[in-house]
């Protein structure tokens, strides 16, 4: 006997499943709330030209704008926005717009998928999830239906057994996940699978957004943006949302970019929530400080030639009396220094470093949003790091490399057989 369908305004509909090719095409997203922020990284990721349409945006839709991977139209819907669309999106909590913008594009002929009416779209968003270069995607009618069937076939294609896990129910309490330097590929695998299993996701910019996107759609998810001299969400309120929703029953996952404790400010969180009698359970991450130089050919240390290396948060100026970093200290040894969260700073830390006895001519690679598909390297040396970060238009996230690893892979000085 078949199950009743739990989404009654889609049934016997049939869905035609199909692959949107939209490198290079117009799509335009109306609403810049969580929907929009779980949608939009795969639409970046498949090249669309992407137009925003919201008055306001979550800190991490915003940093998507800012950094020039949408373009944000900060106003309401108006008649006409969809002119040469190819896909449409539209995702505000107000259903009337949501009404007026399906209407258009059904005039249009440009396919649309709607957050809150899926009975009323012409085309629904699948439960998505990637293994190598494959993708799967599941549509049933029933979001939670979909959402778990393609996790089963994601986590037995990556382990080889095609064999889905029946329970997925954990028991209430806070997973600090380390998510890597930026690549979806880069999480361990225990930390997606404690993702799978969230009710809640608290999630930093810096975490793999791509993660998000494959989410079920019960799972509720927390910006916790921090973007730089921008808007951000405090650390307390952080806190205090861990053991609100563990203390309500449900299972929270902490998702960060890189590793908990690098940087990430998880010791301050696990002491929160064991001050607060909750459960926690820490899984490392890949930390951008030794994987983002990798990506790009720079080995932290090498044999004979740097025995150490040493990472400093650059995020205040080396005279700034808040600093605990001894650069008199960081400038005298031989070996890679390698700072994070540097990129405003890095004039003054480069200056310091050679007035206290770094050579000038110290090589310096500056790599940003290492490991994702906007990654790009910048050279140059401590005496000249300053103006090309500013001539490049380098902005954060960034890993700053200095020393002599940062060229000894290059080609022109591998040793030839």
């Amino acid at each position: 006997m078949s199950a009743p369908n739990p989404h009654p305004s889609t049934e016997g509909r049939t869905a035609y499943p199909v692959g949107l090719l939209l490198a290079g095409r117009r799509v335009v997203v109306v609403g810049g709330g969580q929907v929009a922020q779980r949608r939009l990284p795969a639409l970046i990721a498949a090249g669309a030209r992407v137009e925003l349409v919201s008055p306001s945006t979550t800190p991490a839709v915003q940093a998507m704008a800012d950094a020039g991977e949408i373009v944000w139209h900060r106003r309401g819907y108006a008649e006409g926005d969809l002119a040469e669309a190819w896909y449409v999106l539209v995702a505000t909590d107000d259903h009337l717009v949501n009404q007026a913008v399906s209407a258009e594009a059904e005039r249009l002929r440009v396919f649309c998928a709607r957050s809150d009416d899926a009975a009323a779209a012409t085309a629904w968003t699948p439960a998505t999830g990637h293994d190598g270069g494959s993708t799967v995607a599941v549509l049933t009618g029933d979001p939670r239906h979909s959402a778990a069937l393609r996790t089963a076939i994601v986590e037995g294609l990556r382990d080889g057994s095609l064999s889905a896990r029946h329970d997925r129910t954990r028991a209430a309490g806070v997973a600090l996940v380390g998510g890597g330097p930026g690549d979806p590929d880069l999480i361990t695998v225990r930390g997606r699978r404690l993702l799978a299993d969230a009710d809640v996701v608290v999630a930093d910019r810096l975490a793999p957004r791509e993660l998000l996107a494959e989410l079920p759609p019960h799972v509720e998810v927390i910006d916790a943006s921090k973007i730089p001299y921008g808007r951000q969400m405090a650390q307390e309120a952080i806190n205090q949302a861990l053991i609100d929703h563990a203390r309500a029953g449900r299972f929270v996952v902490r998702l960060k970019g890189g590793d908990p404790y690098v940087y990430g400010r998880g010791g301050e969180e696990l002491l929160a929530c064991a001050e607060a009698g909750i459960p926690v359970t820490v899984v490392p991450g890949i930390s951008s400080s030794i994987s983002v130089p990798a990506a790009v050919g720079i080995p932290v240390t090498h044999r004979g030639m740097t025995q150490e290396f040493t990472v400093i948060s650059g995020h205040v100026a080396p005279e700034d009396p808040r600093s605990l970093v001894d650069w008199e200290a960081a400038a005298r040894m031989r070996g890679t220094l390698v700072l994070l969260m540097a990129v405003e700073r890095i004039g003054a830390i480069a200056a310091k470093l050679v007035a206290c006895g770094r050579s000038a001519d110290t090589a310096v690679a500056v790599i940003q949003e290492g490991t994702t598909a906007a990654q790009r390297r910048v050279d140059a040396t401590l005496g000249t790091v300053a103006a090309t970060v500013a001539a490049e238009g380098v902005r954060p996230p960034a890993v700053i490399v200095i020393g002599e690893v940062v060229h000894v892979l290059d080609p022109a000085t591998r040793p030839t057989a």
